[in-house]
């Protein structure tokens, strides 16, 4: 029995063995036959590589110059930004927004230099306008700003470049050794760029500009660039010589016998179409303190654009002394307006608005049109009409509620017209010429030219226009205007400066029947003149 059960317990122990799960005897899948393929087939072409390295090199270092590549830098007054693009004619593009670019052929190859002017730093601007004289140094100001900026531009964009080229390389290709090389492919790349740029280096390029945007009217508007830059220099010191002089303008008025202003009398400045000219404030100011000015009366043109980086152009009108009453011209827009209506001694006229300002009330509208190009828009007479035609609603509103006017204000003389019996004077600018008339109803329309001279377009012709202006004389009481005189100050290659006295008829009329020494036929609403060079009075014209 006992032999038995052994045998028992064996057959047992080799039956639970073959019965053994197969996770405890797995089984072996039967093998598949592996292809040996040759070590070529597992990379693609050469030249298939190379144009995925290529494509690696330029995105990469694009990237790079667009995210980190550009730098800022001041150059003489302006804030700037200069950055490096990719570009098939190369060549230099300077940014003025919003008034448009302007482009330079100052070099071929892959890369363009793009700068874009961001502002006009106020205090730079105002340094300038302060010291003529340093216009003399700018032109080596500008050149070693723009040479510290481009270098720091060229350091920056090689940092850019492999940094893109480097970092692009490394996501594609996963490997340190292939990211290296595209990074130092970039690096290649640029300073061959910047060794075609400086061979073909064409430094008159700036001579010849082309334009875009409403910088496509700057060739009208500034002339030739050569004669600008050999003229501007002297332009400018002329006029700082002319300032320092018109502080002897009011001896000269004062040998004039037709009229002699009593301290009771109030003084108007007018003036109009400035232009955009920084001269213009240094000579208003010193016709502010030596005519002792009450109010000041710009009718319109300003600015050039009427864009807001030209705001900072007005910023000195805060600093006159003396209220400053201004109507918006075609070259000024509702964005210059919103900005001189933030200043607390101007007042802002439009759409028939009035005001009592230094004891005589005033109401103005602002032209209709807005051409900063020059253009003549369609219908412009009739939108002039009737804006005009607003204006003396406005005014006839204001005598029926006994609060009449004394002056009226617009830009366009046509829009002045359709004021004549609602207003006792009426002013203007546009022409760019002094004018005087009397209106079929009795409104005496006084057209003021460029304060300005004409901004920049002063040195385009062979007679510079000249600087005007005008001290308007009322009597306190009556509120009428009693006498004028016409200042005109020599343009560029001119020193001369000349006040001419003016008396209304009626004013003539009464000096003549008391019998008042100048009071001559000629002299009414005519020129009682005076003027030669600054300081010298002289008894006639000149």
């Amino acid at each position: 029995m006992a032999r038995v059960r052994t045998r028992t317990r064996a057959h047992s122990r080799a039956h639970s063995q073959a019965r053994t799960p197969a996770r405890v005897r797995p089984r072996t899948r039967p093998r598949l036959p592996v292809l040996e393929l040759a070590p070529e087939a597992h990379r693609p072409p050469l030249w298939s590589r190379a144009l995925g390295l290529a494509a690696v090199v330029l995105v990469g270092a694009w990237l790079g110059l667009l995210i980190v590549g550009n730098v800022r830098a001041e150059v003489g007054p302006m804030d700037t930004t200069m950055t490096l693009r990719p570009s098939l004619t190369g060549g230099t593009k300077i940014n003025v927004s919003p008034l448009g670019a302007l482009y330079l052929d100052t070099h071929t190859g892959p890369v363009r230099l793009d700068v874009n002017v961001d502002q006009l730093d106020p205090v730079r601007s105002q340094a300038l306008v302060d010291h003529p004289e340093r216009l003399s140094g700018l032109q080596d100001e500008v050149a070693h700003d723009v040479e510290h900026g481009t270098l720091d531009l060229a350091v920056r964009s090689c940092v850019a470049v492999v940094t893109g080229a480097t970092a692009l390389g490394l996501a594609v290709y996963r490997r340190p050794r292939r990211a290296l090389a595209a990074g130092g492919l970039a690096l290649a790349l640029l300073a061959s760029s910047g060794a075609t740029a400086y061979a073909t280096w064409n430094p008159e390029s700036v001579l010849e500009p082309r334009f875009s945007g409403l910088l496509s009217s700057a060739p009208a508007l500034v002339g030739n660039a050569r004669s600008i830059v050999t003229e501007f220099d002297v332009y400018q010191k002329e006029l700082a010589r002319l300032v320092t002089n018109v502080t002897k303008l009011y001896d000269v008025t004062s040998t004039l016998p037709a009229y002699s202003p009593d301290p009771a009398t109030l003084r108007v400045l007018h003036v109009s179409d400035i232009h955009l000219n920084p001269a213009s404030w240094k000579i208003i100011a010193s016709l502010v303190e030596q005519y002792k000015v009450n109010v000041i009366v710009d009718s319109g043109d300003t600015m050039d654009h009427g864009t807001a980086a030209e705001n900072g152009f007005l910023d000195p009108i805060a600093d006159l002394g003396v209220p400053y009453v201004w109507v918006r011209g075609n070259h000024d827009s509702l964005t210059t307006q919103r900005y001189l209506s933030r200043m607390k001694n101007v007042h802002v006229l439009d759409d028939g608005r009035a005001e009592t300002i230094a004891g005589l009330r005033f109401a103005g509208i602002g032209d209709p049109q807005f051409t900063p190009d020059r253009s003549t828009a369609p219908g412009g007479d009739a939108a002039e009409e009737l804006a005009g035609d607003r204006l003396a609603t406005a005014l006839r509103e204001q005598r029926a509620a006994d609060t009449p006017v004394d002056v009226a204000i617009v830009h366009e003389p046509s829009a002045a017209r359709m004021t004549d019996g609602e207003v006792p004077l009426v002013l203007a600018g546009h022409l760019h010429h002094e004018q005087t008339e009397i209106l079929s109803h009795g409104t005496r329309l006084r057209v003021e030219g460029s304060t300005g001279g004409s901004g920049l377009r002063a040195v385009e012709g062979k007679y510079p226009d000249p600087i005007e202006a005008s001290i308007l004389y009322f009597d306190r009481g009556s509120r009428r205007l009693q006498a004028w005189d016409e200042i005109r100050l020599g343009g560029l290659g001119e020193t001369t400066a000349e006040v001419s006295r003016h008396l209304p008829a009626d004013v003539f009329d009464q000096r003549l029947r008391r019998g008042q020494p100048g009071a001559t036929p000629s002299s009414a609403d005519s020129p009682s003149p005076s003027g030669g060079t600054p300081g010298t009075p002289s008894p006639s014209g000149s």
